[in-house]
């Protein structure tokens, strides 16, 4: 367990966490949540993320980590798929999103801190408790720490990752075996860094996306102290690694851009000296910025590829990278990566195929409540997440395209279908595609393309205006254009492809 977490200037020691974390665990019982149920969460990066995630491993329960910038009807509509009869959310971000909670969940409210209210804007009002609203610390504090049984296993997870189908869908894996929990300990600590070295990490990105809530979950397991960033901002990061004698990061490629912008002055200005192992995934990464990061930050910083679903599944090092540039990495140990063909077969190394991979150290995972969705992307126990690569002679993987209409826009995921879907309703739109475009700091980010009704009077603005509040504001396209006609296959169907080449063939990349 972690020796202590740090917020701000609040901390958190392992003997306190661990008295919340048995509190939370026999609350949690007294609500009839046991075996294989469901308790949602919508926080920032908080200690009751933490005394949560512990809890539920006592009980066998799982935490399903909800994404706070979703819109009311994503959340309401996770709440109710996932089945979660318990929310722990934080007060400003629960009071917009009050009336699409489904009846019966039984919600319980968290004061927001300080160090995430000035990060965030939050006004004192809206980070305190609304009246009449119930306290998760003292529902908690209200009953005795739960004595953890010798049998007891790990908690698993429910993290929703959107589909082309627009709706969220749960990920659902839980860690049965003993070999199970060892094989995943040995891979993450060969993606992470971690070893048996006093350790120190900064927790910078989200913990409701499955790459930063692993690391973070692992750094609890490996009694790392853990330093909560509110909100990534570059420098403040540099500070952070200064003041914390931070060891280890996790971090997406939007990360490093940011971290380039700042002045050569305040980048000289920060002792880093105290990192020893920094990783990075989620998105393609650029080359120039990851060979800067490099030269910067010296040869410690690793990449995985990989997905919510597979876990990751290839790794490379920093000198591998500079000697390979655009390279993911080879397959990890456990992991199986193959590049195939539309008929299932392996392509000759350098020609592009659809990548497959499983990793035998990660337990599988289901989609709950749609066992087509699983199935149709399993190929022979492999799985894809609709990348397109090749591998050279010596098994490194490079990622070329993707083949699921996906734009990853600074480390997440976005779906046009789910974009699409709320563009349908708004007045003037006859038809639309939207799709992602190159953009220097995202990497991409979300263009549509609208062909309006006859004789409407439409804009770009009007149409943001209308998307606000209906779906993440990280989907609303940042880019829109208006066009008498979308070109089109025989069927009808909008040429997709043809409206985003038009962006990226300067490039000589798709993604």
């Amino acid at each position: 367990m972690a020796q202590v977490l740090i917020g701000g200037e609040r901390r958190l020691e392992a003997a306190e966490l661990a008295r919340r974390a048995g509190r939370a665990a026999s609350a949690l019982t007294a609500l009839g949540i046991g075996e294989g149920d469901s308790v949602a969460t919508l926080l920032r990066n908080d200690f009751p993320n933490f005394e949560l995630l512990n809890a539920a491993g006592q009980i066998g329960a799982l935490v399903v980590p909800i994404n706070w910038h979703s819109a009311g009807p994503d959340v309401g509509y996770i709440l109710e798929d996932s089945g979660a009869r318990v929310l722990v959310a934080h007060a400003d971000l629960y009071r917009p999103l009050a009336g699409a909670v489904p009846p019966g969940v039984r919600v319980f409210l968290v004061e927001t801190p300080a160090e995430i209210a000035a990060a965030y804007g939050v006004s004192p009002d809206e980070a305190a408790l609304p009246p009449g609203a119930e306290s998760w610390e003292a529902f908690r504090d209200a009953h005795e720490a739960r004595d953890l049984p010798s049998s007891a296993q790990p908690g698993g997870s429910m993290m929703y990752t959107s589909g082309t189908t627009g709706r969220p869908k749960g990920v659902r894996r839980i860690v049965r075996s003993d070999q199970e929990r060892a094989g995943l300990t040995e891979m993450l600590s060969t993606v992470f860094g971690f070893d048996d070295r006093p350790m120190r990490v900064a927790l910078t990105g989200p913990m409701y996306h499955s790459a930063p809530g692993a690391h973070a979950v692992m750094a609890l397991a490996f009694g790392a102290d853990i330093v909560l960033q509110p909100k990534f901002e570059a420098e403040d990061l540099l500070a952070l690694v200064e003041r914390h004698r931070i060891t280890h990061l996790h971090m997406v490629p939007i990360m490093f851009i940011r971290l380039l912008k700042l002045a050569e002055a305040v980048r000289r200005k920060y002792d880093l000296s105290s990192l020893r192992f920094v990783t990075h995934g989620a998105a393609p990464c650029p080359r120039e910025a990851k060979l800067a990061m490099i030269d910067w930050w010296g040869p410690i910083i690793g990449e995985y590829y990989g997905s919510t679903e597979t876990g990751a599944v290839t790794f490379c090092s920093a000198d591998e990278y500079v000697a390979r540039p655009g390279t993911v990495g080879r397959a990890l140990k456990g992991s199986t990566v193959k590049v195939l063909d539309e008929t299932g077969m392996e392509v000759p190394r350098g020609r592009e195929g659809e990548v497959f991979a499983r990793n035998a150290m990660v337990s599988d995972f289901t989609y709950h409540g749609d066992a087509d969705k699983r199935a149709a992307c399993d190929r022979d126990g492999l799985i894809t997440a609709g990348d397109i690569g090749f591998m050279d002679d010596d098994g490194f993987l490079y990622l070329s395209d993707r083949k699921k209409d996906m734009i990853i826009s600074g480390g997440v995921n976005i779906y046009p279908a789910q974009v699409e879907a709320a563009l349908a309703g708004c007045p003037g739109v006859r038809d639309c595609a939207v799709f992602g475009i190159p953009d220097d700091e995202f990497g991409e980010s979300v263009c549509a393309v609208i062909q309006p009704e006859a004789g409407a009077e439409i804009t770009a603005q009007a149409v943001q205006s209308y998307l606000k509040g209906r779906i993440a504001g990280y989907t609303i396209p940042r880019r829109i254009e208006f066009r008498d006609d979308l070109p089109r296959e025989a069927t009808g169907k909008i040429f997709k492809r043809r409206l985003r080449d038009e962006y990226w063939r300067a490039l000589g990349r798709a993604i």
